[in-house]
């Protein structure tokens, strides 16, 4: 089996070089940017299934870089940051990654992380456990071999892993409500320790991402209790 790759963007060259070291122990192949065009270039060449990507860069920021990948791709993004607060967790998240790992971090941790990402982000083993390729909803439809959400015109619409795997529990519950301590541990894998907060920022993201085809979203709020589709979900 091919090793995964990660793609670690850090400008500190030992925290890099670390970093990259422990992952390597661990099976994964792994590249080093130390900056914006160093993380371009290692992208070009292909073949990246992760970015650790620290906040504080010379020249573009982290989160300038986060804004300019989710245009592109929904390729798993872990921040990694010495800000830890929930602040920092929540913005991270609204735009886009898909964990942050607050510094100083374990190997164990960093790995489980990684691990954790990568699982959710691309095992179609799910899809194929329910026996069903595609599911509809409301004039979308969600293919779940390739882990694509395509609008009521035929557009593909870009999901981060966490979103897509929230539409896909959503789903499973159509027209029952979820509660908002289910979501959060469907969710800690991913965003680690997970918060009302955080849930609820990948709630709203899904729900914007939702009504880019001129109608709400079929989210509907549960007060006190959570969330729930209230729409019928068709399997095909």
């Amino acid at each position: 089996m091919t090793a995964q790759t990660i793609l670690i963007v850090e400008d500190d060259p030992a925290l890099r070089t670390l970093t990259a070291r422990l992952l390597q122990q661990h099976g994964f192949a792994v590249r080093q940017a130390a900056a914006a065009p160093e993380m371009w270039q290692a992208l070009e060449l292909g073949g990246v299934d992760l970015i650790l990507l620290d906040i504080m860069l010379p020249g573009t920021s982290g989160i300038d870089l986060c804004r300019q990948l989710r245009q592109q791709s929904a390729m798993p993004i872990i921040f990694v940051s010495a800000r830890g607060s929930e602040t920092d967790r929540v913005v991270g998240l609204e735009l886009g990654a898909d964990d942050y790992l607050a510094k100083p971090f374990s190997t164990h941790e960093l790995v489980a992380r990684v691990r954790a990402v990568l699982r959710r982000s691309q095992a179609p083993a799910i899809a194929e456990e329910r026996g069903a390729g595609q599911l509809r909803f409301d004039g979308w439809t969600v293919q779940l071999t390739r882990r694509e959400l395509l609008s009521p015109s035929g557009a593909i619409v870009d999901l981060t892993g966490a979103e897509f795997d929230l539409l896909v529990t959503f789903l499973d519950q159509a027209q029952r409500v979820v509660a908002r301590e289910r979501l959060i541990e469907l969710s800690r894998t991913r965003i680690g320790d997970a918060s009302d907060r955080s849930v609820d920022v990948l709630v709203s993201r899904l729900r914007r991402k939702l009504s880019s085809a001129g109608h709400p979203a079929p989210i509907v709020t549960i007060r006190g209790i959570g969330y729930m589709l209230n729409v019928p979900v068709e399997r095909l």
